[in-house]
Order: C-alpha cells, then structure tokens, then sequence
C-alpha cells in the first residue's frame, strides 16, 4: 500500500491507481476523506497507532474502513467503541523495532515492545477478525538487515503470545537515492524480507503486507528554484525550510542539484549553501550543493528527488506559499529503479520549460 503522507498529490494518488496500487495508508481522517473522494473503490487502511474516536468513526461508517493499527489496550478499547464492537475488524499491532540502520529514526513515539506485546497480542485476537503485526524500521533504511531484524522480533512476538498472525506488515522505509546515500538494489530488501517471512510461525494463508511512501513518491518530482542573491559560497534562494526543503534543513538531507540556464556553463564546480527566502535563521539548508562556480542572481536551480516529504511539507510562513506546478516527462535526477516509463505526448518536457 501507498503511504499517502509522503505525497498526497492527487495526480500522484492516481497515477498509482493507474499503476496497479490499490490499497493505501492514511494516517488521518483527512487522508481518508482525499483518497476516498479520489478513488472510490480504494482499500484504505488506517495506520496511525492512535487516533480520535470521531476519525475511527467516521472512516469505519462513512468511508469503508475496515483496517486500523493500535500499540495498546486503550487503543483496542477505542477502536472497538468507535465501531460499536465490529467483527469484520482487521487489526494490526504495531512493534516497536531499531531505527538503527534508517537515516530517520522513527522508534521512539509508537510501538510496543516485543517482549511486553503478548497481552495486546491476545486481547486483539479475540475481537479482531484478521489479526496482524506491522512496524516501521524508520525512513530511508540503508540495510536489508533493518528488515531481518525486525522480523526477529515479530517472530519473538508471535511465539510468546502463542496467537495465530493473519498478517505481517513490514511498513515503510524503503530507500530512495539521494547524493551520499547510495542503497543496495531493492530486490536485496524483497530477499531478506522473504526468507525471514517465510520462517515465521503464521497461518498457512498469512499475507505479508508492505507500506511503502518515499520509494514510491521520491523520483515524481523537482523543485526549480530562482537564485535572488549570492554571497560567496552562499546563495538565496526562493524556497526554503518552510517550503519544500523542510528535510534539507531540518535533517541536512541532501539533494541533486542542477543548473538550468540557456546557455551551458563550463565554470568549475563548488559546493555552496542555500538561505531560504523567509526571515528566519532557521531557514538554512547547509547542503553542500554542488553547482557551477559562476552561477548568480537571476539563475534557476533544479533541485531534484523532492517527490517525497518536499510539497507535502509547504507552509505559507512569511508569506512565501506554493508557486506553479508543471508536468513534465523527463527522467528522475537519480533513481533506484533500472526502468522508468516512456514520456507521454500529451505533457511538456522539462527540459522546454527551461
């Protein structure tokens, strides 16, 4: 399933539809609302481990929802009220597993121990019509053994609470390539993913479940920015840490850059930063970026793989909001992928718009 919180760009939800994804993780109720009005026929599936009675409400009576994640009885207890004790409930308990080899850590706000699972483990059995475990090895894991791991601790789970597992959902983070994280090939992760699945002790018709965001949303787009000011080996430009560079400031992510100019220049390459055009300090992107050293006010700058977590993260702080969005047909600045699709007739290459 789709994790929609790294993109949910309508035309993206849909040219996944299009692409055969059918099933889609929706962390609020206001992502269940998008992909339902989207795609009427969707199986969404609500993930987040703690939510509002209203939302688990409304998604179970309004929108069809019949998959929900919790991390502890006081969940159990809420989705079974919300739903007036429903038993065409399938419900995931989600683990609490290392982030130890993700470059984005996401093991410290939800989960429940391994060790400490059993009594969830049994009190979900019995109201739940598919019983499964799911976690999250956190974003951007740069090991297959991130995998491996994790699924030891399932099967520690499963053995010690003595339930019979309808599903395994192995979550998210599934790496996307960026300058200084280079991963393995993804069918390395399916391999470790496999074997340790197959050896777990589930029930002969278990599904193993995945839900991946930024592998599938990283390569659907770039942010072409406007160079208003240069200062040494720092530029200005205009978007920033509030707009779509929030993980290049925040988390120093780094992203392939590029400059879009008629004429190509021959300049020698140097590592600059980037100032966002807001009024705060906080609105730095350290980088390094790795442009042509004559590049200056006036310039346009591609900066690339921001499909995942850049739009979807915008504010309007400072007035600065979202600017114009085009659709073009060139390939992805990197990718983790060996094929991409052909261009349609019907969209304008980037590389004209430029």
């Amino acid at each position: 399933m789709y994790a929609v919180k790294a993109n949910p760009s309508p035309d993206l939800i849909r040219t996944l539809w299009d692409s055969g994804i059918t099933h889609f993780d929706v962390a609020s109720i206001a992502e269940v609302r998008l992909v339902r009005g989207l795609l009427p026929h969707a199986t969404l599936c609500f993930m987040h481990p703690i939510k509002g009675e209203e939302a688990i409400r409304e998604a179970y009576a309004v929108h069809g929802v019949r998959t929900f994640s919790l991390d502890s009885l006081d969940e159990l207890a809420k989705i079974v009220a919300a739903t007036d004790g429903a038993t065409d409930l399938t419900l995931c308990v989600r683990l609490r597993v290392s982030s130890a080899h993700s470059k984005l850590s996401l093991a410290s706000k939800f989960g429940i121990a391994a060790d400490e699972a059993g009594p969830l483990l049994m009190a979900t059995r019995q109201v739940a019509d598919a019983l499964g475990i799911c976690f999250h090895v956190g974003s951007q894991a740069m090991s297959p053994q991130a995998y491996g791991d994790a699924l030891g601790q399932v099967r520690a789970a499963i053995v010690a609470a003595g339930v019979t597992v309808d599903i395994v959902d192995v979550g998210g983070g599934f790496p996307s390539i960026y300058p200084g994280m280079e991963p393995g090939a993804l069918e390395s992760y399916f391999e470790v993913i496999h074997r340790a699945y197959e050896a777990l002790p589930i029930s002969y018709s278990a599904e193993l479940w995945c839900e991946p965001g930024r592998a599938l949303s990283a390569e659907y787009a770039s942010l072409l920015v406007r160079v208003e000011a240069r200062k040494g080996d720092v530029l200005y430009i205009n978007d920033g840490a509030y707009g779509a560079l929030f993980d290049a400031a925040h988390v120093g992510w780094r992203f392939p850059v590029e400059l879009v100019r008629e004429e190509t220049s021959h300049a020698r390459t140097m590592e600059f930063s980037f100032w966002g055009p807001t009024c705060d300090d906080m609105d730095f992107m350290r980088g390094p970026f790795a442009l042509p050293a004559d590049v200056q006010a006036g310039d346009m700058i591609e900066i690339g793989m921001l499909g995942a977590y850049g739009c979807a993260m915008r504010t309007g702080f400072n007035g600065f909001t979202a600017g114009d969005t085009v659709i073009a047909t060139d390939e992805p600045m990197d990718s983790v992928y060996g094929v991409t699709q052909e261009s349609s007739e019907n969209v304008i290459p980037l590389r004209k718009l430029k």
